[in-house]
């Protein structure tokens, strides 16, 4: 207060630009004039912004100077954060889905810190082909006769469908135009490729005759697309692949399937749901497959066009296809998560989708058993914690109704505000934790928990952050 009783006002004292700039050296020097500039002016302007009562005192410079510094250092942090995903969601697309194993991890940190022979052969000196660092093992693996790579599965099909069906026509069940995430259609990828969609059947039914009656000499391939992140039941009809691909050789025009997951196994073998193998559709006749390599592959994202080599030389030669090549380090991740289907018996220790989707009930039991005083210490009274059976979901789009059995961690509240603030707090942790709400309590399914020391030893934090 002054002597005139008013509140001292620290915003009338603040220093110029300039003053503070030329105490700003060492600032200067690491991060440009420009941008330290830029950014005091920034934090003067907010600091003029704020209410009187919370400017009684001079700001000096140095003060100022830690200010920006502290915000400068914020803004060079990666917003990349290691999460930990008790969701009940294994390939959860907002969080990156597939986990690569260590060998595809050291694969990558090799081929990004060096030059490679990425499309160099080294046998004749000159320039190569990038797909040759996986077609040999996609071939291998799902018995076509080439390969290519794109950058996601979306891509895949956009590619396919330019190369073959430019302004041409492509019969599709009206039960397989799909929505995937991020509202991307399988109408507006159609309209881009460049082709004629042409809807065919019901949304429930879908018969032979249908794709029969919509040939014509304008059609130029068959397409089948997998519903993978919805079933319609009940009374339906759908046509097998090998039908159809009968009906395309007779017409003289290619069977396209887009397969969307990219099972390579059976699963059923590994006590999983059951999900379309990709092998499968090419001994079912299928020209062209598409898949992803970020699903149950367990591998990168990127999408795979697999096939007959005459459709796939020719996809190769469309200028999109360099539009949609990925770089080095998704050919070094896919070469070495398509090296462990190999093994299968060490698929399932080194690929972490399958170890998460393999892990057994028994074993998340025992950790949310372990788990639940170390959280019940924490909350405050108005919290309660158990734990208690869950359903994990692939994720995806793979198997989007089936469910496989698992175990987490139940917080129950006063009310939903409560459990909303408490999965708000677990957010805010050092490992963000993200969950679910379901029916009036907060689920952490523990089925992904590999960072169980992590997680526990962060608990501590909580109380402070639920306000």
């Amino acid at each position: 207060m002054t002597t005139e009783g008013k509140v001292f006002d620290g915003r009338r004292m603040l220093p110029s630009v300039d003053k503070v700039l030329r105490h700003s050296d060492m600032l200067i020097e690491r991060w440009g004039r420009k941008r330290v500039t830029e950014c005091l002016r920034t934090e003067l302007i907010k600091i003029r912004a704020l209410p009187i009562y919370d400017c009684r005192k001079k700001v000096t410079p140095d003060e100022i100077i830690k200010i920006v510094e502290n915000s400068l250092l914020k803004s060079d942090t990666s917003s990349f954060r290691r999460i930990i995903n008790l969701s009940g969601i294994v390939l959860h697309t907002n969080l990156g889905r597939a986990l690569l194993p260590k060998k595809a991890v050291e694969a990558v940190v090799g081929v990004a810190t060096c030059p490679t022979n990425l499309e160099y052969d080294l046998s004749l000196g000159e320039r190569g082909e990038r797909d040759h660092h996986v077609e040999p093992l996609i071939c291998e693996l799902t018995g076509v006769e080439a390969a290519t790579v794109v950058n996601n599965n979306a891509a895949a099909l956009l590619l396919v469908l330019n190369t073959l069906a430019d302004q041409s026509e492509v019969p599709v069940s009206r039960g397989e135009l799909v929505e995937i995430g991020g509202s991307f259609r399988i109408p507006d990828i159609m309209m881009r490729s460049g082709c004629k969609l042409v809807e065919i059947g019901t949304t429930n039914r879908t018969h032979l005759h249908d794709y029969e009656c919509s040939i014509n000499h304008r059609t130029a391939l068959l397409m089948k697309v997998h519903t993978c992140n919805f079933r319609v039941e009940g009374f339906t009809a759908t046509v097998e692949e090998s039908k159809l691909s009968v009906l395309a050789k007779q017409n003289g025009i290619p069977f396209v399937v887009d397969l969307g997951s990219g099972n390579l196994i059976d699963m059923d073998k590994l006590g999983l749901p059951v999900e379309p193998i990709v092998s499968k559709a090419i001994t079912d006749g299928a020209d062209i497959i598409t898949f992803s390599g970020d699903k149950l592959l367990g591998g990168p994202q990127c999408g795979i066009i697999a096939g007959r080599r005459d459709l796939i030389d020719h996809i190769r030669k469309n200028p999109l296809k360099r539009a949609l090549r990925p770089d080095k380090m998704i050919y070094a991740a896919l070469a070495e998560v398509l090296k462990l289907y190999r093994n299968p018996r060490e698929l399932e220790k080194e690929l972490p989708t399958l170890r998460s989707l393999k892990r057994s009930v028994l074993e998340i039991e025992a950790q949310a058993k372990r788990l639940v005083p170390q959280l019940s210490a924490v909350l405050p009274d108005d919290y309660s914690v158990g734990a208690d059976t869950c359903n994990s979901q692939i994720g995806s789009g793979a198997l989007p109704v089936e469910n496989i059995p698992s175990y987490g961690l139940v917080v129950s509240a006063v009310n939903d505000t409560r459990l909303r603030q408490l999965l708000g707090a677990f957010r805010q942790l050092p490992f963000p934790v993200v969950g679910r709400l379901n029916k009036g309590k907060l689920i952490l399914d523990l089925r992904c928990l590999d960072l169980e020391f992590q997680f526990s030893n962060q608990l501590s934090e909580l109380a402070a952050l639920i306000k």
